[in-house]
């Protein structure tokens, strides 16, 4: 890296570049052993360039974006409402509260402060929406992401089920106040 990241808000056009580093990171969360279709599938399910214009233009998303030299380098989003999932909704404790959906970075800018200026950036807008805290889903077997995510104030408060393709992984869910 050879400057700070800049953090910003994601624009509807840039919906090709954020699903290209989506594509690109996806993979850097799942399990070992995770099949690389299953991977692909999620990615074309969930991923894909139209389905960045789509959370670009919704109202209850925002896509947090860092740029390294006007390169996207890494992204987070966010998705307020109340959690659509049972498990989840039973166990978080703050409300109004919003999901941190996304957060990936490039593993060639892994360590260099991107991943907490992100969070930084994206906290801040969860608060400017007026969320009293912020959840997330991280697969267990994520010890470098959980890691990050204590660090960043997080606290495992339960678990969820999660499909990556046809594949149920369980996930912890982690929680903090704003």
């Amino acid at each position: 890296m050879t400057t700070a990241p800049r953090i910003r808000r994601a624009t509807p056009d840039e919906a090709p570049d954020v699903a290209r580093l989506a594509e690109l990171t996806f993979a850097l969360a799942c399990p070992p052993g995770t099949a690389p279709s299953a991977i692909e599938r999620f990615i074309a399910d969930n991923l894909s360039e139209a389905h960045f214009r789509r959370y670009l233009a919704d109202g209850n998303r925002q896509v947090v974006l860092a740029t390294d030299d006007g390169r996207p380098v890494g992204y987070t989003m966010l998705v307020h409402g109340e959690p659509m999932d049972d498990d989840v909704a039973v166990a978080i404790s703050f409300r109004p509260s919003v999901e941190l959906s996304k957060v990936y970075v490039l593993q060639t800018h892994h360590g260099v402060g991107v991943a907490a200026a992100l969070m930084d950036a994206t906290l801040d807008a969860a608060r400017e929406r007026g969320a009293a805290g912020v959840w997330l889903g991280v697969n267990k077997h994520n010890e470098r992401a959980i890691r990050f995510y204590r660090k960043s104030g997080f606290e495992v408060i339960g678990w969820k089920t999660f499909l990556v393709g046809p594949e149920l992984h369980h996930d912890h869910v982690l929680e903090r106040r704003l």
